[in-house]
């Protein structure tokens, strides 16, 4: 009997779990955009990577562990995984009794005609007991099946978390990177202001003396006042680039700790996903989805479970007395005991609700697979970024060098009264476009490392 008990006790009705085939390839992309990416070298795993190695900047890292430490949004992420323990914790002690202590005192008065006596009295009556309260004995596993899914949901919550800290890591990156790439385009507008005041200084006195129109002179002028525009442009691009990062770190960052340009930042360390995409199984937010999913596949052995019988028990024992001074003497000891059993016979609540809970498990599967493959989408771009940016840097590099070469001659042609002004300033405006597109290039490798890392699981 004991042996039928312990199988009873063990025993739950949800279904079995298994991990659903992966919906994406096995293998990476392939193609011209990814050449690049087979010959590099390999690395470690990325979600076994910790940040502080991928990071190599050590102004960057300080910056990343001060918003770790006071992101408003993150500290919301851990206090959701502490609530979610805390109901897991609920409902885990479900399955043990509840034993409460209680202590009452009845007193009443009984009229003439109810009283055994044919009088007025008075009845009291002291009562102090130790018992079980209405406890469901979880013959058939519904409370088991609640706390499965319970314990998921908050695996689930955690892997939300670390979503959330991966997220804010590769934010605060891109920020640093983003304020380093408009303080190096500032550089840029500065000195072209220069280079176009010089010029406009120099064309005036050309004009002056008869020998620049007045034409080339005002061309040089709307120069001079478009490099101010831009000047005033990345200055406010800077400073508001500046909020976003003390924003996300949660406090004002110390200047020493800024960046001066791209040029002075330490690259982060070059990274591949390897060769499976097996790998995307343990992206923090596909995790979470798998958790979920399993939360609902429990939830289906708590919606069966409602159509078996439900025992529960209330027993206590205690004592009782018509005086205080009475209850712990002998012969006042009382006690109780009611088993309870109940059988559903008609409900059909409890079909709908079996029906919502297979529901549930479908979009939780559904979830999951969408996770996985927009997980495999965004490794992919971020591997075609990696293996065809460095071709567009090297050839926006030989553009500004062609451009710069073309705008010397051109300025030397004006200078010596070959040719005019107008074809300095298509040179100038183009040298300007492309020293500009090299800033943003070389900005895009940075943060598509940064999104690499990210689209792979990141680390700890």
């Amino acid at each position: 009997m004991g042996v039928i008990v312990s199988l009873l006790w063990g025993c739950t009705l949800a279904p079995e779990y298994t991990r659903p085939a992966s919906s994406v390839p096995a293998d990476w992309p392939t193609g011209a955009a990814y050449n690049e990416t087979k010959s590099a070298v390999s690395t470690p795993a990325v979600p076994e990577l910790p940040w502080r190695e991928f990071f190599t900047d050590e102004r960057l890292q300080k910056i990343i562990e001060t918003a770790l430490n006071n992101n408003r949004d993150l500290r919301l992420a851990v206090l959701n995984v502490e609530k979610a323990r805390a109901l897991y914790g609920i409902q885990r002690a479900e399955l043990l009794p509840a034993v409460n202590a209680t202590g009452s005192m009845d007193r009443q008065r009984v009229p003439a005609d109810l009283s055994t006596t044919g009088s007025v009295m008075t009845t009291e009556q002291y009562n102090v007991n130790l018992g079980i309260s209405s406890w469901e004995m979880d013959f058939f596993g519904r409370i088991r099946s609640l706390k499965d899914s319970a314990l998921e949901e908050y695996i689930a919550t955690d892997q939300a978390r670390r979503s959330a800290q991966i997220l804010l890591v590769s934010t605060v990156a891109n920020a640093y990177l983003t304020l380093a790439a408009d303080r190096e385009n500032f550089k840029l507008v500065a000195s072209t202001l220069e280079t176009q005041e010089a010029s406009y200084k120099l064309i005036r006195k050309r004009y002056d003396v008869g020998l620049a129109s007045e034409l080339d002179l005002r061309r040089a002028q709307s120069q001079v006042d478009a490099a101010r525009g831009d000047v005033a442009h990345y200055t406010q691009l800077a400073a508001q680039d500046e909020n976003a990062l003390n924003l996300l770190v949660g406090s004002p960052t110390p200047r020493a700790l800024l960046p001066a340009d791209l040029g002075s930042v330490s690259p982060p360390k070059e990274i591949l996903p390897g060769m499976s995409s097996e790998l995307l199984l343990q992206r923090p937010d596909v995790l979470a989805g798998e958790h979920r999913l399993k939360a609902a596949n429990a939830n289906i052995g708590a919606a069966r479970a409602a159509f078996f019988p439900r025992i529960s028990l209330t027993t206590a024992i205690g004592t009782a007395s018509a005086e205080l001074s009475g209850l712990f003497k002998s012969g006042s000891n009382t006690w109780g005991f009611t088993p309870q059993i109940v059988l559903p016979i008609f409900d059909a609540r409890m079909w709908s609700a079996y029906d919502a809970t297979k529901v549930e498990r479908e979009i939780a599967l559904a979830q999951y697979e969408k996770a996985i493959q927009t997980a495999f989408r965004e490794v992919a771009d971020a591997l075609a970024v990696r293996g065809t940016v460095n071709q567009q840097i090297a050839a926006q590099q030989s553009l500004v060098d062609a451009v710069a070469e073309t705008y010397r001659l051109s300025n030397a042609r004006y200078t010596k009264g070959i040719d005019s002004y107008l074809s300095v300033l298509d040179a100038q405006r183009s040298l300007y476009a492309a020293q500009q597109g090299l800033i943003a290039l070389h900005l895009f490798r940075f943060t598509n490392l940064v999104t690499l890392y990210k689209v792979l699981g990141g680390g700890a």
